[in-house]
C-alpha cells in the first residue's frame, strides 16, 4: 500500500518458509519480522532450516524487496555456523530508518538454543543479538544477550512461553534497543518471567564481516517433524 492503507496490491508470495519444530515444547513457529529502511526496501526475517541437513535445525534467513513485488533469493543470516547444532527462533528485526541500501543499519534480535539435541528437561535458552552495516551483506558475531534460562521457569500457553514475536527498534540518535523475556527460577511456587530491555547501554550497532557466501540450500522437502508455510 502507498496510501496509507486505504487501497493495495494483489499478494506476492515471498518464500516457502521450512522450518524444523523447536524442541522442548516452546511456543515458536516461522514467524515473519518485517522493517523498512529509509529508501523504502523492505527487510523480512523468519526461522528456516533449508540450509540444514536434513532440517535439523532452524537458522534465520532474510529476503528483501525494494518494490514489494520482487524478493531476493532467500539468504541465511550466519548468527552461527551451518551444522552448529544451534537452533534460532522469534527474531525480532529493527532498521534504522536514516539509513538505506548498502549502508543500511540492522539490529536483530532472536532466541536460540546452544544444542538442539535437547529436551524439556535439558534445552537451555538465550537471547542473541546480531547486526549489519551494509544492509544485510556481512553480520558482526554474536552476542548473548541474556540466559541460560530453563525452559520449566517459564509459563506455559500452548507451550513453554516467552512470546509469539520479539521487538527492535531504532531511537532517533541511530541506538538500537529490544524488549524480551527473561525468566530465573521460581521462588515458592511463583514465576519469575517478565520483559526487559538494554537501557543502561544501547545494542552496538557494529557491523562485521561474517557472511553466508557459498551456503547451499541443503533441505527442501519437509518431513513428520517439520513445517511448511508461505508468506
Amino acid at each position: 500500500s502507498k496510501d496509507g492503507g486505504k487501497t493495495w496490491s494483489s499478494f506476492t508470495t515471498v518464500a516457502q518458509a521450512i522450518s524444523a519444530i523447536d524442541p522442548g515444547n516452546i511456543r515458536s513457529g516461522p514467524l515473519p519480522t518485517a522493517e523498512i529502511d529509509g529508501s523504502g526496501k523492505v527487510y523480512v526475517v523468519w526461522e528456516d532450516c533449508r540450509f540444514e541437513k536434513k532440517c535439523s535445525a532452524n537458522d534465520l534467513v532474510m529476503s528483501t524487496s525494494s518494490d514489494g513485488k520482487t524478493w531476493s533469493s532467500v539468504q541465511r543470516i550466519p548468527a552461527d555456523p551451518v551444522g552448529s547444532g544451534v537452533d534460532h527462533f522469534i527474531p525480532g528485526l529493527g532498521v534504522d530508518k536514516t539509513t538505506s541500501g548498502s549502508s543500511a543499519h540492522l539490529a536483530l534480535m532472536y532466541y536460540y538454543y546452544a544444542n538442539v539435541n535437547c529436551t524439556v528437561s535439558t534445552c537451555q535458552l538465550f537471547v542473541g543479538f546480531i547486526s549489519s552495516t551494509n544492509g544485510g551483506a556481512s553480520w558482526s558475531k554474536k552476542e548473548q544477550i541474556a540466559g541460560p534460562m530453563h525452559l520449566k521457569w517459564l509459563a506455559q500457553a500452548f507451550g513453554y512461553f516467552v512470546g509469539d514475536y520479539i521487538s527492535t527498534s531504532f531511537a532517533a540518535n541511530g541506538e538500537a534497543f529490544s524488549v524480551f523475556a527473561v525468566a530465573t527460577a521460581p521462588k515458592n511456587g511463583v514465576f519469575n518471567e517478565a520483559m526487559y530491555t538494554t537501557p543502561e547501554h544501547a545494542l552496538q550497532v557494529t557491523g562485521g564481516t561474517i557472511t553466508s557466501q557459498g551456503d547451499a540450500v541443503l533441505s527442501t522437502q519437509g518431513t513428520a517433524f517439520v513445517r511448511h508455510s508461505a508468506f
